[in-house]
């Protein structure tokens, strides 16, 4: 639970390190990751399109700049953000907190983030 918290705060930090793309997307290639294939064959973004940046917003404080370049991102970012105390809590306590595993809350927030994410795209995608 500590690695899960401090693996989180990482991405925190590499986020905060991170210049945001002014185009809303493309942020990672600051990392020497490739651009996106989606994007490039389609012209329209992935669902994923965004998230990277979104968390560099997020770090900023800069929550609309964030919401608009992938608003999963910014749930992701948020649900994050509770989980560190929750899993530091946890980890004190010698169990999770609230749940018998990990598995529950985790999951939780994987189904959330990718709901968000898929409604996000639809509207992206359709100009909706």
């Amino acid at each position: 639970m500590v690695g899960l918290a401090l693996g989180i705060c990482g991405v925190f930090v590499v986020a905060r390190w991170l210049e945001p793309s002014p185009k809303g997307f493309g942020t990672h290639t600051q990392l020497g990751l490739p651009a996106c294939q989606f994007e490039a064959v389609t012209g329209r973004p992935c669902p994923s399109c965004g998230m990277t940046t979104s968390f560099a917003w997020f770090a900023r404080g800069e929550l609309v700049q964030g919401w608009r370049a992938n608003a999963a991102g910014m749930v992701l970012a948020a649900g994050c953000v509770g989980l560190v105390p929750w899993l530091l809590a946890g980890a004190l306590a010698g169990k999770t907190l609230g749940f018998r595993t990990l598995e529950r809350p985790l999951l939780g927030v994987i189904v959330v983030t990718v709901a968000v994410s898929l409604v996000s795209w639809t509207i992206r995608l359709f100009d909706l």
